[in-house]
């Protein structure tokens, strides 16, 4: 049975932020006297992620999903609550700790900009106390999974965004974390690097059964990597489960174009009870639930002479859209 990994309960984090009049006379008052206000921007959480298990946190710019991260991998200390990471308090800092995570954010880089990334991988490889036999061969493994083995040697300034991004995840990986945590990691990639990145995600999951916290406002990266989703909305949590059970909630109707082989047949459809979209010649598109669909098709084939029909599904991006906009997500 898997177990937990991960322990929030009743986290809250607040910043103190200073205001500040426009102006010469602004600066100086601001400079002798100045005025701070205490920000709650997380505000009593709690959440459990079991080992292996691939969580994406779902939010809007500014709701508190990087804020998160930080305080789960240890940079930022909590003002409230209570959280354990692999048994260790992150804010601690423990050596052994910094060894089992690893965080990668999208818009921050730690290679060298004028070394080749390998330079960087065996410096990285010295900070963790590998030696450079075992070095040698995680990054071989890697770069292999990774598949930027021709990459290597050149100047990280010579590298496409792609090929930087992937090294900058050899880089984080090469000490073999057990816990990932990923900020916006396909920032910027284009379309066939995001897939790549995933499919190498994905693998690595697999072969070392390794906790992957994501966040990412590509949704291709959440609907291919992540079965469970947390919704953050302004510091709480609006949501926290599976992501197939939130898109029946949030798109509860699925269109249905049917192609029939006369006009007639299609009037007969319109007549028929069901809530009709639009209709167009033989072709009509209606309006059915989900909880309904399998009934619905039933009676449709059994009653009428369809040429063809289709299922439309909502747009992934347009559903979970919604989600950064709402503030109650619970099922």
């Amino acid at each position: 049975m898997e177990k937990n990994i991960i322990y929030v309960k009743n986290l809250s984090k607040s910043f103190d932020v200073s205001s500040k009049e426009p102006g010469l006379k602004g600066t100086i008052k601001h400079f002798f006297k100045r005025k701070t206000t205490s920000l709650k921007v997380i505000k009593n959480i709690s959440f459990e992620i079991k080992e292996g298990e691939i969580v994406g946190f779902l939010g809007a710019n500014g709701a508190g999903k990087t804020t998160i991260l930080k305080m789960l991998c240890g940079l930022i200390y909590p003002t409230e609550g209570s959280i354990s990471v692999s048994g260790y308090l992150p804010y601690r800092r423990k050596e052994n700790f910094l060894k089992n995570i690893t965080l990668i954010m999208g818009q921050k880089q730690q290679l060298l900009w004028d070394l080749p990334p390998i330079e960087s991988f065996y410096l990285n490889a010295s900070i963790y106390d590998l030696d450079k036999l075992e070095a040698k061969k995680r990054i071989n493994k890697l770069s292999e999974m990774l598949e930027i083995d021709d990459d290597l040697f050149k100047p990280v300034r010579k590298l496409s965004l792609g090929q930087r991004m992937k090294s900058e995840l050899l880089a984080a990986l090469i000490h073999k974390p057990n816990i990932l945590f990923l900020d916006e990691p396909t920032l910027g990639l284009d379309i066939n690097a995001q897939r790549n990145l995933r499919n190498f995600l994905q693998k690595y999951n697999k072969e070392t059964n390794a906790t992957i916290c994501l966040t990412s406002h590509y949704m291709k990266d959440i609907t291919s990597l992540c079965k469970r989703v947390i919704c953050v909305h302004n510091g709480s949590i609006s949501y926290d489960g599976k992501l197939d059970l939130l898109l029946k909630k949030l798109s509860p109707v699925k269109e249905i174009l049917i192609i029939c082989r006369s006009e007639s047949d299609a009037i007969k459809l319109e007549k028929s009870g069901f809530m009709v979209k639009n209709k167009r010649k033989n072709e009509i598109t209606l309006k059915v639930e989900n909880k309904s669909i399998t009934s619905s098709l039933k009676a449709i084939l059994n009653n009428f002479d369809i040429e063809d029909l289709y299922i439309n599904e909502p747009p992934i991006d347009e559903i979970i859209g919604k989600i950064l906009i709402k503030k109650d997500c619970s099922i």
